[in-house]
């Protein structure tokens, strides 16, 4: 089943690439072996378009993003590295694993913090089994927990990332967007705040899709890529209302034991919604896999990291009057604010952007 669009798709593995120090020797091997992998498997996208022998799907598909790559530089105004211009077959179904915490009754992420990355919402894994592993430790302990496959992970220019096999596993808006996305994070990374990052790759990716599609003559393509995204705004808002329920919940003053049968009700209820919501979309049911898994704090967390602060990128994006290079040099305006400032900046412009 096809993963909601904006669900657990980009791991920053950049930290654990550049510092033994920062995290068990453990973890840091499987970082440096798994990222190394992928290295060894690049192959120059030319070569394999000059190759007669390449697949070709595979082809069409590689010819597509060097174009998108190349209206990214041109047009998005992202940065012309050496990333993307190489292929890697993993023979994957995902690239990472990414962990996922919380405590029990918080909405807080746990945070993993690096010299490079800073500290992120997130733990990533090559290794599917290790991810589980971790995964089951933080369980042990009373956490909430949440494991998601990502089909893509930047490393935000330290080296130069290949176009992964797992990317090209859906259709051609998808791994487009998916490009433009981790494109933005090698134009712009802020430390120690996964919401913005996140969020800002996320609406340059949904924008850099719309001025793609129209620059191919398929505006018309436009009309369903919409309807996804208004699904996926609403999908966000069920998530978020949730969220506020629990959030009132988790600031009272219950006994244990109460509060986590309450706990349960409202994830209870937000299923029920789900169902109420779904019926109004004609049959698609593109979220039913992510209700079909124990739904926990974890998985709130995880999609609000990138959908929170989409609407005050939109709200810059109004401000900049549609220009990007305005709206890139207002994005590094707000991403050189002190953290404090960034989110009351990010606040009063999401509460502008949201319908």
């Amino acid at each position: 089943m096809r993963r909601p669009p904006f669900i657990a798709r980009s791991a920053l593995l950049a930290s654990a690439l550049l510092c033994s120090g920062c995290t068990t020797v453990g973890y840091y091997a499987q970082a440096i072996g798994g990222h190394l992998s992928l290295m060894r498997a690049r192959q120059p996208i030319a070569e394999l378009l000059a190759d007669p022998a390449t697949d070709a799907t595979l082809r069409e598909q590689l010819q597509t993003l060097l174009l998108a790559r190349e209206f990214a530089v041109d047009e998005l105004l992202l940065p012309d590295t050496d990333s993307y211009r190489s292929y890697a077959a993993t023979g994957r179904s995902h690239v990472t694993w990414n962990v996922v915490a919380t405590e029990e009754f918080s909405l807080a992420p746990l945070t993993w913090c690096f010299p490079v990355a800073g500290c992120v919402n997130y733990r990533g894994y090559f290794d599917r089994a290790d991810a589980q592993a971790y995964a089951a430790g933080l369980a042990a302990l009373g956490r909430d927990v949440t494991l998601g496959g990502a089909s893509a992970y930047s490393t935000l220019g330290w080296f130069d990332d290949p176009v992964l096999d797992t990317m090209l596993s859906t259709n051609d808006i998808r791994y487009v967007g998916t490009l433009f996305h981790e494109m933005a994070h090698q134009r712009l990374y802020v430390q120690d705040d996964s919401d913005f990052n996140e969020a800002y790759a996320t609406f340059v990716e949904q924008d850099g899709v719309r001025r793609w599609l129209r620059s191919r003559e398929q505006a018309s393509r436009i009309d369903g890529y919409e309807v996804a995204l208004r699904r996926g705004e609403a999908f966000a808002a069920l998530l978020a209302d949730t969220r506020a329920e629990l959030e009132a919940l988790y600031g009272g003053e219950l006994p244990a034991p109460a509060m986590r049968m309450a706990k349960r009700e409202r994830f209870d209820a937000m299923r029920e919604r789900y169902e109420t919501l779904k019926a109004s979309w004609d049959g698609y049911a593109g979220y039913d896999g992510w209700f079909a898994r124990e739904l926990n704090n974890a998985r709130l967390v995880s999609v609000a990291t990138y959908r929170r602060n989409v609407p005050a990128f939109t709200a810059l994006m109004r401000e900049a009057g549609g220009e990007l290079a305005r709206f890139h040099r207002l994005a590094d305006g707000i991403a050189a604010l002190p953290g404090d400032q960034r989110a009351e900046r990010m606040d009063a412009l999401r509460a502008a952007g949201e319908p």
